[in-house]
């Protein structure tokens, strides 16, 4: 027993081995299977945490000869069931992704029995079968009753009524309409902005809920908005409506006041930006009337909350705080694929999507200069720089695209690429350069 053993802890140490490759696999297969567990870019991160932990655990399990009595699910797995609980994604969804998981683990370890005597194959294949389903259940056990109890608190809180009846809103089937505007005291006749909201630094789920309020008040103060809405998604981000003033049928013109702070870019003046020394991203959809308004606005925020979260993981430089649906429509439309954007962009600006200081510098200059209808002296105020300077530099952005200056006779898909790149950062960009 103790040399079968002893074969387990060698199967598990060359399983560590290959841990990454395991965990990329596992983050693919779930996502790809479970429509549900396939969320923005803030969620797929605790997805791949908790995938990751989970796995490190397991390993861990095989290696060590844990009691079960004392294995204790990771920090990130209980996390991550919590915000599904929050989210109202079915705990079936969440128990689903736990079986292909184990799956997954149980191949990925049987293709690594090469340096396993023939004659003990079999026994070790049932070991770690035992071992691996007996770790699945614990850990099953564990998230689940986490899930339950998150799903009871938060459906008991007033937060979580509303989440619920937002559910049912945005889900797009039949609701009573009248009923889910008492219930929210929200009116939604009206013409809608919605916002998503979440943390630029790192703070504790208490500020989180006073920064959304400041944001709420700032808001409907700038807007003269008659209502607002606000329904926490989770512990760290929240949903913001704003019932716009004027009648359902008013022109859904983007938000700008003259009481609201400087503008969310330089290429976007009249747009709502963030107050002095907000600690909050904020996402903002297009304002849109009645409850297809609502459902809109709201999935446009997400799109943005989405392309702001993936330009923040890949490394690129901080992005602005606060994001209007038109500032990046383009980019929202084609974000769902990354991999084929980033064919694109490679392919449309050639060397100038080399992922380097130099390039990126260019970029910028080449894409508000094209922005700015090529006007050097435009581009010079809006960098802050001399005349000459733009020149130079649009000369040498030039001068990396595949075709030269006959890429700009038409500027459409340069313009496009280089609106990617500013809003998605590195992960567009060309890899091994």
């Amino acid at each position: 027993m103790e040399a079968q053993r002893a074969l387990v802890r060698q199967v598990g140490d060359r399983v560590r081995e290959s841990q990454e490759a395991l965990v990329e696999g596992l983050v693919q297969d779930i996502r790809a299977q479970i429509g549900a567990l396939d969320q923005e870019a803030a969620a797929r991160s605790l997805l791949e945490a908790s995938i990751t932990e989970n796995v490190v655990a397991a390993i861990n399990f095989l290696r060590q000869g844990i009691d079960p009595g004392q294995l204790e699910a990771p920090t990130a797995a209980l996390a991550y069931a919590r915000v599904l609980a929050q989210r109202d994604v079915p705990q079936s969804a969440l128990i689903r992704a736990y079986r292909i998981g184990h799956q997954r683990f149980l191949d990925h370890t049987f293709a690594l029995l090469d340096d396993v005597p023939a004659a003990d194959r079999v026994p070790v294949c049932v070991e770690l079968v035992q071992l691996s389903g007996q770790f699945i259940d614990l850990i099953c056990e564990q998230v689940g009753r986490t899930y339950e109890r998150e799903r009871d608190r938060w459906v008991a809180s007033r937060s979580g009524v509303r989440q619920r009846w937002v559910t049912d809103l945005l889900g797009g089937g039949p609701v009573d309409r009248a009923a889910a505007a008492r219930a929210l005291r929200y009116p939604l006749d009206a013409v809608h902005l919605a916002c998503t909201l979440w943390p630029a630094t790192r703070m504790t789920s208490f500020d989180l809920v006073a920064a959304v309020d400041d944001v709420r008040a700032h808001t409907v103060s700038a807007l003269r908005a008659r209502a607002a809405l606000v329904v926490p998604t989770d512990e760290y981000e929240a949903r913001l409506w704003l019932a716009l003033p004027g009648p359902p049928n008013a022109p859904a013109s983007p938000p700008g006041s003259a009481s609201s702070s400087a503008p969310a870019s330089a290429s976007a003046p009249g747009y709502l930006g963030a107050p002095e020394g907000s600690p909050l991203h904020a996402a903002f959809g297009r304002p849109g009337a009645g409850l297809g308004g609502f459902r809109t606005s709201a999935r446009q925020a997400a799109r943005i909350r989405e392309i702001l979260g993936t330009r923040l993981g890949s490394g690129t430089a901080a992005a602005p705080l606060w994001v209007h649906y038109d500032q990046a429509a383009p980019v929202a439309l084609m974000a769902g694929d990354l991999p084929a954007v980033r064919d694109f962009v490679t392919s449309t600006l050639g060397a100038l999507a080399a992922a380097g200081a130099r390039e990126a510098v260019l970029r910028d200059t080449l894409r508000i200069f094209l922005d700015r209808h090529r006007g050097h002296a435009a581009t010079a105020r809006a960098m802050s720089l001399h005349r000459n300077s733009v020149q130079y530099r649009v000369h040498r952005a030039t001068a990396l695209l595949p075709r030269g200056e006959r890429d700009l006779a038409d500027d459409f898909n340069v313009r496009a690429a280089l609106l990617a790149v500013h809003w998605l950062g590195d992960a567009v960009l060309a890899t091994g350069s």
